[in-house]
């Protein structure tokens, strides 16, 4: 299976490089100095001229903020705070110091937002939607987590190929990404079965003193169990005890158990204090379902506010809110036909279920969660990625240089985050088949639907061009990396240990570096 999913990863991996080659140039702006709105110049584009936005570091104190308010280089792409504007326009000069360790705090801040989420929300759900459609390791990697992990990017690929500048690729070509992600999809799921299909015929005919291997399912089992240990079960009352609804939802909604607060260490204590309101929302806004639970985690008064509350939160985060306020007709707004219509829906489920038994579709509520955990990662990812921009803008790093190094950290923040936690919870294959499915889905879907969206607005061919001598080396070295490892995996008989992990981080370091110089003009061609 993991053979399979690698040499299919490396056949697409040809396709990946030509595409990075393409659209890398596109995206990359001048390193310095003043530059126009539009690389590649089309009739009927009104082109406006941009100032780096590094250049308010120059600038008179009374002249930045100005600067940074009407400079369109220096607006976010998305996010809910403007830090740039925050800097220079909310904190004198003499303040900078401060605003800068603020900002680091509140970075730190949103990393344990991203660790709280993915621990306690996003995995449990991923882990229920798996056990309950009885999928393999693999196929919710590739499938489920590198929806969750790259729909936002679908989103971001979508704005991007809005641009009219932008131009060149086929109509057939753009269904060829689309139909590369399904045949891709389709392909581990059929590994997958023929696999399981052998092992179970190499069972039946093994010695019946011969262990068997654990399926998926068991190893589902016995890893949620080793790792989700129930600790009420010690507490639980002789007594039957009936609780109200009211009861159910406050105690659904406290993050603090004081038994376990009690008998941990004062660092564990401080570190809860800072978790106690991300937590509170989490609860409030992310539906966790638990299937290795009696119940499956039902909680009726807090599930049915989980009906109007996530929804809600999902239209308010897309695109930073822009799909929420959004108004039908120019009249009504769809965050409010959403909250109507998750409070009916609410209502419903209400008066039709009971607090000690959950409904049929319950499990229904484990895809809300992944739905809503995947958003709230996206973000806090987002809010990182634009105050690592804000302070290479402080400390004048080059675009190239910050989309190489703090952008792409922060880029890649919220996928890691995923991947770590599944990894650490006991699914390693999820979280490598992610690693691979992530990227496939990014690329074929978001550039196949963007694309198409265009071509569906009228805009006849989508140009992309490439250039450069780093755009050259990006690309080779995602070629390399995927060669690699279709070499070294088979050749420890898909086994993978702490040296082939050391061996990535080791190939990672000498790319970022060549790349850093070539950039810089110490690598570069010699001219004829």
């Amino acid at each position: 299976m993991a053979g399979g999913l690698l040499n299919l990863c490396w056949v697409l991996s040809v396709l990946q490089v030509l595409l990075m080659v393409q659209t890398v140039s596109g995206a990359r702006g001048p390193s310095t100095g003043p530059r126009g709105s539009s690389q590649f110049p089309a009739s009927g584009v009104n082109q406006t001229l941009l100032v780096d936005c590094r250049e308010v570091c120059g600038l008179n104190a009374s002249d930045r903020c100005d600067f940074v308010r009407t400079n369109p280089d220096c607006r976010s792409d998305g996010g809910y705070l403007d830090y740039l504007e925050g800097i220079f326009c909310h904190f004198p000069p003499n303040l900078l110091p401060l605003a800068i360790t603020l900002y680091a705090l509140w970075l730190l801040y949103l990393f344990l937002i991203l660790g709280v989420t993915a621990a306690k929300f996003f995995c449990p759900n991923l882990s229920a939607i798996s056990t309950t459609l009885k999928l393999s390791h693999n196929v919710a990697g590739v499938t489920f987590l590198a929806f969750g992990n790259g729909a936002p990017d679908i989103f971001s690929a979508l704005v991007a190929f809005s641009d009219p500048r932008t131009a060149s690729l086929a109509l057939g070509a753009l269904f060829g990404y689309l139909g590369l992600y399904v045949f891709y999809v389709v392909t581990v799921v059929l590994c997958t079965w023929i696999y399981q299909w052998q092992r179970r015929r190499s069972l039946v005919c093994s010695v019946p003193d011969t262990p068997e291997m654990l399926s998926d399912s068991e190893e589902d089992q016995v890893s949620s169990n080793t790792n989700s240990y129930d600790y009420g079960e010690e507490y639980r009352p002789l007594l039957f005890y009936q609780e109200t609804t009211a009861q159910i939802l406050v105690q659904a909604l406290n993050p603090l158990d004081y038994r376990k607060w009690r008998n941990k260490s004062a660092y564990w204590r401080a570190l809860k204090v800072f978790k106690l309101p991300v937590e509170f929302l989490l609860l409030l806004t992310v539906p966790v379902m638990d299937p290795d639970k009696e119940d499956g985690n039902w909680k009726r008064p807090l599930n049915c506010l989980h009906l109007v509350i996530s929804p809600l939160f999902v239209v308010l985060t897309l695109q930073s809110g822009a799909y929420g306020v959004y108004e039908i007709g120019g009249l009504f707004p769809v965050w409010a036909v959403v909250v109507i219509a998750g409070t009916a829906l609410a209502a419903v489920t209400f008066f039709a279920t009971s607090n000690s038994k959950p409904p049929r579709l319950h499990w229904l509520f484990a895809f809300l969660g992944f739905l809503t955990s995947a958003l709230w990662i996206n973000a806090a990812a987002t809010e990182v990625v634009n105050i690592l921009r804000s302070l290479g803008v402080v400390f004048w790093l080059s675009n190239t240089v910050l989309g190489l190094t703090l952008l792409a950290w922060g880029n890649s923040i919220g996928d890691a985050f995923s991947d770590f936690t599944l990894a650490r919870q006991g699914y390693p294959r999820m979280a490598f088949s992610a690693c691979f499915g992530g990227i496939i889905f990014n690329i074929l879907v978001g550039v196949g639907l963007g694309c198409l969206l265009q071509i569906s607005r009228g805009h006849t061919e989508v140009k992309l061009e490439p250039d450069g001598l780093l755009v050259w080396v990006l690309a080779g070295a995602l070629g390399l990396s995927l060669v690699c490892s279709l070499v070294s995996v088979p050749l420890q008989c898909f086994q993978l240990n702490k040296v082939y992990g050391c061996c990535l981080l080791l190939f990672y370091l000498t790319f970022l570096v060549v790349a850093l110089l070539t950039e810089f003009g110490v690598i570069h061609l010699k001219s004829v």
